[in-house]
């Protein structure tokens, strides 16, 4: 099994294609295999594809804990440079995104490009009246499944995050099996992820020096606020552009992985 020594853990991963370096970094509560359908999908015909599992998810160890966004942008920084060859393009979904463009804005020159789908970066609205009204609902729902996940209740407390939070209502029972099992293990990362501090902020003025440029993506089935800090970012980064994943939500390379490869190509292509 292909794994990487970080410093304190071993992070799994792998490689598939042929091309420039493409490093692609997952979510809250799922792991590399979520990538699958891009991949599948036209990433792998384009780039050298590299995933993984990061720390706490998957394959990978979790040492003490899901630890700080911190270590997971340390984890990040170690792949690109070891797995080489730097720079490289790095796409992230949801807290990926997040991780992405927090490295990004203390090591500009590891990136190629930048690729982030709806990061949930909300100390960016933090002093928006409207995005905290839509915020409300959400914030409520993750409290639930804080207190679900806080007694042990891994089960209900990962449907009630994908019907509530990510995904709609519904979903879960729609979800492959597979699926909803990786949400379950990997439930307990979330709960320790939600209790750094720093998770949702980021250096808007560091990161505008990065001469990457970089594409933020939403979906138009997502929550309004998610688009609200995609404006933010995009006002704040002078490289960055604004896209539109059509019919989807908050996860489209798998749900939409044909329009989500066939935008993150034509991105780096063009960029």
């Amino acid at each position: 099994m292909p794994l990487l020594r970080t410093g304190d853990l071993d992070l799994y991963h792998q490689a598939v294609g042929e091309g420039d370096p493409l490093v692609l970094v997952h979510g809250s509560w799922s792991d590399h295999t979520s990538w699958q359908p891009a991949i599948e999908a036209g990433l792998r015909a384009s780039f050298r594809v590299v995933t993984y599992d990061r720390r706490g998810h998957g394959k990978s160890e979790a040492g003490p804990g899901q630890g700080t966004r911190r270590q997971d942008e340390d984890d990040l920084e170690a792949l690109i440079e070891r797995l080489g060859p730097a720079p490289a393009h790095v796409a992230g979904s949801s807290f990926g995104g997040s991780i992405a463009l927090g490295l990004a804005a203390r090591r500009p020159e590891l990136f190629r490009s930048i690729t982030v789908h709806e990061p949930p970066l909300v100390a960016t609205v933090a002093e928006d009246p409207d995005a905290l009204r839509q915020l409300r609902p959400t914030r409520a729902s993750m409290d639930a499944v804080l207190a679900h996940l806080g007694k042990g209740e891994y089960r209900q407390g990962a449907r009630q995050f994908v019907e509530e939070v990510a995904m709609g209502p519904g979903t879960w029972d729609r979800l492959p099996a597979a699926v909803r099992e990786t949400f379950v293990h990997n439930a307990p990362t979330w709960l320790d992820e939600q209790s750094d501090p720093d998770w949702a902020e980021i250096d808007t003025d560091a990161l505008a020096r990065c001469a990457a440029p970089v594409l933020l993506s939403g979906g138009t089935q997502s929550p309004v606020w998610l688009a609200t800090i995609l404006d933010r970012l995009a006002a704040a980064l002078p490289r960055a552009r604004r896209g539109t994943v059509e019919g989807a939500g908050h996860i489209p390379h798998v749900t939409h992985p044909r329009r989500y490869a066939a935008a993150l190509t034509r991105f780096v292509r063009t960029s």
